[in-house]
């Protein structure tokens, strides 16, 4: 396989410096990588064609192992195959930009603003389920005692 989407190639979506430094198994099966593929094609490709050039993924895919190496939340749709962290490191768009586009235009399941400031995220994270069981939540994430904590925005 080559390509999850027309924008997103397969080793973009299971990348990992973390799991190559680790020699930690990142390939999906046939569910995640499904979810992958809804998840491209229902976020990803309309808001890349909004931006009107390329938007960063910074975390795509993460099994289960990587997720409890770099400390993610148990519960992570990362390892679902159905989040993605994005960035515009490429200047199209802002990361407040592209979140605000994304809470008024697409149905997503959560989306969360980063860190970062009030103005600006440092990166988006972006999950989708199903046209169906999206909740469309937006959330914040801060960091409290060193402990990352979300609120609803």
């Amino acid at each position: 396989m080559n390509k999850i989407s027309e924008h997103i190639t397969y080793a973009e979506a299971i990348h990992s410096s973390t799991a190559k430094r680790r020699g930690i198994d990142n390939t999906p099966n046939q569910t995640q990588l499904d979810c992958m593929k809804a998840l491209a094609e229902n976020i990803f490709e309309p808001l890349r064609e909004w931006c009107g050039g390329p938007v960063k993924v910074n975390s795509f895919f993460r099994s289960v192992v990587l997720n409890e190496n770099i400390g993610g939340a148990a519960s992570s749709q990362h390892c679902k195959g159905q989040a993605i962290d994005i960035d515009d490191v490429y200047g199209c768009k802002t990361n407040a930009e592209m979140y605000n586009w994304i809470k008024a235009n697409l149905n997503f399941d959560q989306m969360i603003w980063e860190f970062g400031t009030d103005m600006q995220p440092n990166w988006v994270h972006i999950s989708y389920v199903s046209q169906k069981e999206n909740r469309n939540k937006c959330l914040k994430a801060y960091k409290e005692n060193r402990k990352t904590k979300y609120k609803i925005i």
